[in-house]
Parts: C-alpha cells; structure tokens; sequence
C-alpha cells in the first residue's frame, strides 16, 4: 500500500498537472469553487467560468452577499443547477456561521451545502493536509483496478468498504496528502480512462490487478442503471422587438430558480392559450432539439410568437408569474443553455 501512494506522489510531481488556475493555491474558497465546478463537469467546461466568477466574487463573503440570480446568470450553461444554489447556501452558511472561514476539518466541511464527503475531503487535504481519501467517480474507477476491488458500488456496504481501503492507501507523510490527492484526479482524468486505459504509461501499472488479470474493463462493479426517461414540450418563445416574457422555474426540480421560455404539455394547449391575442402575427413553429441530461432526453420545440405588450397582457396575465426581459439584459439572468443558446443567438 505504500508502493501505491509513494509512487503516486512521485508521478504527481513530475507527470501530473500543476498549471489548473485552481491548483498551486491554499485558499479554500478557490479550492471549493473549483472543486463545485468539477463534478461531472469537464475541466474543458469548467476552464470557461472558473475566471470569470472569480472575477465577480473573488472571495465568500461577496458571493454570501450576492442575489442568486446573479450566481445563477453566471453558472448559466454550466449546468446542474443545484450546484450554483448550494454554493450560494454554503458561502452564506460559512460566513454566518463561520466567520467566511471554512472549517478545517473535512468532517465539518461534509455537513456545509453541497459539500459531500469526497468534496470536502479534496478541499481539507489540498488547504490542511489532512490525512482523508477523495473518491469521486475517477478515483473509484482507479482504485477498483488497482485493488481488483469487485464489490457492487450499487450497495453501500460496498461502498463503505472501499472508503476503508482508500483510507488505508493514504500516504503517511502528511505533506504528501496535495500531490497523493491530485495524482488520483490526474490518474483518473488522463491515463486511467473509463473505456481505453493507457496501461502502458500508467505509473501504477506494475501494482494494479486489474492489468495483471487483464480485467480493466471489469472495473468498477455497479450493477444498478440509470434509468433514462423521455420528456417532451412545447416552449412559448413570446417577444417584441426588443423585448421576450420569461417565467422563473420552481425552486426546485429541473432548471430550479432559472428563468425559462413558459412550457406546454403539447402544441395544440399552446396554440389555445396565444389564439386570442389581438394584432399577433401566427404561431412560427421552429425546428426542435433534444436536450440531453444525465437522467433525461428532453425534446424541446421553440414557437415563436412576435406581439406588441399592449396587445399580449391578456396572455401573460393567463401564464402566471413572469415579466419581460429587455433583450440586452439576457446575458445577467440565469438561462438554461437550450435557452441561452436560442435566445442568444438572434
């Protein structure tokens, strides 16, 4: 087990990745925004706004300070929303009850919003060299190869038994805990991938059991699938020359908090409800999408509708709770991307 971390530290320092804008840092705000940022999120993706929202809170206290709608403009095409509320829950959470000093203990860390157990375990060993095990998706798939670790990660007493064994594997130099930590991340992110393991240039490959059983593809065992489900909707793109109605979506569930073109169940509810608008030019049905999430294919199909605001109150008072966005004033609010992208763009 010492062979497996000595030799993970050594490739870290020399092979591994040093020049992230979040890396080379013991603050604890970048660590944990990075870290936020990169669940399920590429590095590519996350590159884009890292910058950029530390430019417009550069530290907790102004992003505690800040309205959501401001955080959410700025996550806007980052997607998984509930990330960008949580950040905001937890800066508020960390300056009022914390002084805007994160705790650190990863301990504590893990019971502060949307901070789990391996996010908090990153931030404690990258700020505090705190002796705690990552083990994010890329870090299991890793470790079960190395170990030939064949329990069911769909069990949580499987789960719980590979937290013991990446415990085990911590360096005991404390000082080795920022370099062990990112050689997994690294490991994970380019040598160790989920379909074509780069065995050949792996710094573990003379350790991992899975190589030596030629097994790789075997690893990690989760028999449980993710279900994929189907929604389809009609969106009302309703707008004026300068101008186009946007409704907030629920403060939770899908898009929660975003501002979102309103949404029917299907065209023929959509033509009914815009039929009686005075001076409306008809109904353009645009070309739809499928906008794919994690859990979901969304199919989505723009109707585009041009009016006059005096004409449209009778229909935006029957839609319930919206207003008019000036179109200049699009890229400050928090879109979801199918919409940024089709608002956006014209």
């Amino acid at each position: 087990m010492s062979q497996l971390s000595d030799t993970l530290v050594a490739w870290q320092r020399t092979h591994g990745r040093h020049a992230l804008p979040w890396q080379n840092t013991r603050d604890p705000y970048r660590v944990w925004l990075s870290e936020i940022m990169l669940q399920q999120t590429q590095v590519a993706a996350v590159l884009r706004y890292y910058a950029r929202f530390l430019e417009r809170f550069p530290d907790v206290a102004t992003l505690a300070a800040a309205p959501l709608d401001d955080v959410l403009a700025l996550w806007s095409g980052l997607g998984y929303y509930s990330r960008a509320r949580n950040l905001h829950r937890c800066a508020q959470t960390v300056v009022a009850q914390y002084g805007g000093v994160f705790p650190p203990s990863a301990a504590v860390l893990a019971e502060l919003p949307g901070i789990g157990r391996s996010t908090a375990a990153a931030i404690a060993a990258f700020c505090h060299d705190e002796r705690v095990s990552i083990l994010d998706g890329n870090v299991k798939r890793v470790l079960t190869r190395a170990l030939a670790f064949d329990g069911d990660l769909a069990q949580p007493a499987q789960e719980r038994l590979l937290w013991q064994q990446a415990t085990a594997l911590l360096p005991a130099d404390r000082t080795d805990m920022p370099a062990y930590t990112q050689g997994l991340m690294d490991l994970g992110a380019t040598v160790c991938g989920l379909r074509r393991p780069d065995c050949l240039i792996c710094p573990l490959a003379g350790l991992c059991a899975a190589r030596a059983s030629g097994r790789t593809g075997d690893y990690p065992v989760r028999t449980r699938k993710l279900k994929r489900s189907r929604r389809e909707n009609w969106c009302l793109w309703l707008r004026t020359p300068d101008a186009v109605w946007l409704q907030q979506r629920p403060d939770s569930g899908l898009w929660a908090g975003l501002w979102a073109l309103p949404m029917f169940d299907d065209l023929a509810l959509l033509k009914a409800r815009t039929a009686t608008v005075a001076g409306a030019v008809h109904v353009a049905e645009l070309p739809g999408f499928v906008h794919v999430l994690t859990h979901l294919d969304w199919a989505l199909h723009p109707c585009r509708l041009d009016v006059n605001m005096a004409d449209a109150a009778p229909l935006v008072a029957a839609l319930g709770a919206g207003r008019w966005w000036p179109l200049d004033q699009l890229d400050t609010i928090g879109l979801p991307a199918p919409f940024s992208r089709l608002l956006l763009s014209r």
